[in-house]
């Protein structure tokens, strides 16, 4: 005689459906641990398809995230490093390789004499413009992917809450920022 979940069971199973085992509500830790897990493994991998993409206009991830940063103003090192969680020193490297190459190009700072502008230069923005159809074609994949521009608005506003999160708490407890 079958066992009263039985029949539910082998039904689920004929239609490929996954079974969870109960598990024990998740603690504070065991979150936050599952949610770096998890945005690294992200950011991995929003690396290595930045770098896909770059990859054919003569770019790499980090030319391309500095290029635009300034797309739509000139910006300081710190400014950039501020806007994408970096160090000054590293957005510095990237910057000055750009403006060797080209891309870039340092302008006055009438707010700050020595902390220069970044600003692409017309060929900085006609590399940055050659990815968008890549861009483009990702984004609607992922996007279908997910569900649809409601679910992936979902996404990237958790996302955005976290990093808030994050940063409030960083301020609260009085943490060296990385600038």
């Amino acid at each position: 005689m079958a066992a009263p979940g039985d029949d539910e069971r082998n039904v689920a199973e004929r239609e490929g459906v996954e079974r969870k085992a109960a598990q024990p509500a998740d603690t504070a830790p065991a979150l936050l641990s599952r949610t770096a897990l998890a945005v690294f493994r992200l950011g991995g991998q929003f690396l290595a398809v930045s770098e896909r993409l770059a990859r054919p206009v003569g770019l790499t991830a980090a030319r391309w995230q500095v290029l635009g940063a300034v797309l739509g103003e000139p910006l300081s090192v710190a400014q950039i490093a501020r806007v994408m969680g970096i160090t000054r020193q590293s957005v510095q490297r990237v910057a000055d390789l750009l403006v060797a190459d080209g891309l870039a190009e340092y302008r006055p700072n009438p707010a700050h004499r020595r902390a220069k502008l970044l600003a692409p230069t017309a060929e900085g923005r006609a590399a940055v413009g050659a990815i968008s159809p890549g861009h483009r074609g990702f984004a609607g994949q992922l996007c279908e992917q997910l569900g649809g521009e409601a679910e992936f608005a979902a996404v990237a506003d958790a996302l955005r809450r976290l990093s808030e999160a994050v940063e409030a708490l960083e301020d609260q407890h009085g943490q060296i920022r990385n600038r």
